[in-house]
């Protein structure tokens, strides 16, 4: 009899060895599939997004050409030379082309006869010029010559450059009922400039024809690829069109593993430079253009938020479970406690019965009595000493793990490198242009320089968030203010803003991060000279000076001041009195937290006569060297 409490005892310890594991797995699997779905959900709802704006970008971006070939078939020069082409010389034509593509920004202009030959293009002094070559083949000039303007999109057969073709038809007679056109003007327009905004988001972005092949990719790699495999009939003929060259148009090798709603799905790929990684893929047609725009979104973020939701549940699980076995280890012994007590009640009424019988026997019996009571008690208090031990190690759970917060400002904070790089990139097609090869390879010099600069500040974004130590250098304060400043010629030329600098003939010296230093100044200058936009005579001073051991760098200008009631809130992230779309409020506060990470401090005040000053205060620290090199990097002068 005594054995069967024990072996139901044992039953009871497995069954909840083995109930205890499976519950477990089943609240961690529940929650990690709860996770997955809301996920996958916003997922989805981020790249929905995404697509449409990128689908109206592109939208956008080409549809602004559409009325150029137009306009320029009604030129009098133009159809005049249409008129007698042999007579007169293209050279003039040529010419005008040329300056309407560089002012229009397109790839390239052209001007075909009634038979598809090209009699005069923007690029006649190229050795891959378009003249003389005849396009009788493209849809382009097909629809333009029937009187209808036209659109094609392909690999142009002498640049071998993907681009966007518009042509209209050149009438020279459009007033008889069966006049013809005698001409058609082509434009060129090239898809780099969007693809180019496609690499900086966290996406893969692709354009599909109707048949399928990746026209546009924010990946190289990606283009001239077939988003599915394709017949040899329908390979054969794409290549008979020549509208893709001889690409080999290669499947992509993408493999639909879930459809997961009407125009998206989760996807892998079997080669090419998004294989390894699984990914939700979005659908949006482009109707104006027969296209459709695909995307690409990595579910890393989904496969993270599966392991939190499972930590999250398997730790709430545990402290479930500990706090049950603890409960449930008390009742065992309060239970005990009382089933003991039982049992001593009724040896002591065996006890007063047998007292007669033999006082030596009755005594023998308590003293063992006692002395399991001892045992029995000790026991219990070694055991209660254990799980006290045991609640204290495992009480300690899982903690959330803590995203990272988004460094929104990152196209604030690289607006003017950006700028820089356009004016430089200007120049230097101006410069090529005119045959001017040693000041365009300067300016490309530059656009190399800001490139790294901007690597560096993007670098540096995560300083907004969290400290860090960065490499300490000694740094001319002169030498940076005149690099900041030399962002901003360009501007400063077309706005006639006179600038003024004020500093001693000695060299100023702080200590600190180079990078860091000059994005504040380049951040400081830059609102400054928005805040001159409506001043007339918009002047900027720019000065320095040593007080003690504190150098004070000022950016003032003359606009019309910061308010009163803006005062307290000018360092705040994401304020700003600017029109909405012309910036996120993240410039001074960004700028505020790298000056007290180097030790410093940024304050602003209105000044009585008009404008605002900024000040930045660090702390003279001279080289240990006083004629060491510079630390600061010269560069050369810009164009």
């Amino acid at each position: 009899m005594s054995r069967l409490p024990r072996l139901s005892d044992h039953r009871w310890r497995l069954l909840w060895l083995i109930a205890i594991p499976l519950g477990l797995m089943l609240c961690m699997w529940q929650a990690a599939q709860l996770a997955r779905e809301q996920a996958l959900s916003n997922l989805q709802d981020d790249a929905e997004n995404e697509l449409r704006l990128s689908a109206a970008n592109l939208n956008g971006y080409l549809l602004r050409y559409d009325y150029l070939p137009q306009m320029l078939a009604t030129r009098e020069g133009v159809q005049r030379f249409l008129d007698s082409p042999d007579s007169q010389d293209p050279m003039p034509l040529n010419l005008l082309l040329d300056r309407f593509r560089f002012t229009s920004g397109v790839s390239d202009v052209y001007l075909l006869n009634r038979n598809a030959d090209t009699i005069a293009a923007s690029n006649w002094h190229r050795q891959n010029t378009f003249i003389g070559h005849n396009y009788a083949f493209r849809s382009y000039y097909t629809e333009a010559i029937a009187g209808r303007q036209g659109r094609f999109y392909g690999l142009g057969t002498q640049s071998l450059e993907r681009g966007y073709f518009f042509s209209a038809p050149v009438w020279l007679d459009d007033t008889s009922p069966d006049a013809q056109p005698d001409g058609v003007m082509v434009i060129k327009v090239l898809l780099d400039e969007v693809e180019e905004g496609w690499a900086e988001q966290d996406a893969e972005l692709l354009v599909t024809d109707s048949d399928n092949i990746i026209f546009m990719a924010s990946r190289p790699e990606l283009r001239m690829n077939a988003l599915y495999p394709l017949s040899d009939d329908r390979r054969d003929a794409l290549l008979a069109t020549r509208r893709y060259a001889m690409e080999p148009l290669s499947p992509s090798g993408i493999n639909i593993e879930t459809t997961y709603g009407p125009d998206s799905a989760l996807v892998s790929f079997s080669q090419g430079p998004l294989s390894g990684g699984r990914y939700l893929s979005l659908t949006r047609p482009v109707a104006e253009f027969g296209w459709q725009m695909h995307i690409f979104k990595p579910l890393a973020p989904v496969i993270s938020a599966q392991w939190i939701a499972a930590l999250m549940a398997g730790g709430l699980y545990g402290i479930i479970a500990l706090g049950g076995a603890i409960g449930w280890q008390r009742l065992r012994l309060r239970r005990e406690r009382e089933a003991f007590a039982e049992r001593e009640r009724q040896t002591l009424s065996l006890v007063r019965d047998e007292l007669e019988e033999s006082v030596e026997r009755r005594t023998r019996d308590l003293v063992a009595s006692n002395q399991r009571l001892s045992d029995e008690i000790e026991e219990r208090r070694r055991a209660e000493a254990n799980l006290r031990q045991t609640q204290d190690e495992l009480i300690q759970a899982a903690k959330l793990a803590v995203l990272g917060q988004l460094a929104a400002g990152i196209n604030h904070e690289l607006n003017q490198p950006l700028a820089a790089i356009r004016a430089y990139g200007e120049n230097a097609r101006r410069f090529l242009a005119l045959s001017r090869v040693d000041q365009a390879d300067t300016n490309l010099e530059q656009i190399v320089e800001l490139t790294k600069r901007m690597a560096d500040i993007s670098a540096q974004l995560r300083q907004f968030s969290r400290k860090s130590s960065e490499r300490q250098e000694t740094i001319s304060v002169q030498a940076c203010i005149e690099y900041a400043l030399r962002l901003f010629q360009s501007r400063l030329r077309e706005e006639h803003i006179h600038v003024e600098q004020q500093w001693p003939d000695v060299t100023l010296w702080v200590t600190g991060d180079l990078v860091r230093l000059e994005q504040v100044l380049v951040n400081l200058i830059g609102n400054a000279l928005h805040a001159m936009k409506e001043t007339p005579n918009p002047t900027l001073t720019l000065s320095a000076t040593l007080t003690g051991k504190q150098v004070t760098i000022s950016v003032i200008d003359n606009g019309p001041g910061i308010g009163e009631q803006h005062m307290a809130q000018i360092f705040e992230p994401f304020f700003t009195t600017k029109a909405p779309g012309s910036g996120l409020g993240l410039g001074l506060s960004i700028s505020s937290r790298i000056m007290d990470d180097l030790g410093g401090k940024l304050q602003v005040v209105n000044r009585e006569q008009g404008g605002a000053c900024f000040t930045i205060s660090l702390p003279y620290s001279p080289p240990a060297h006083p004629h060491a090199p510079h630390l600061l990097k010269e560069n050369n002068k810009h164009a």
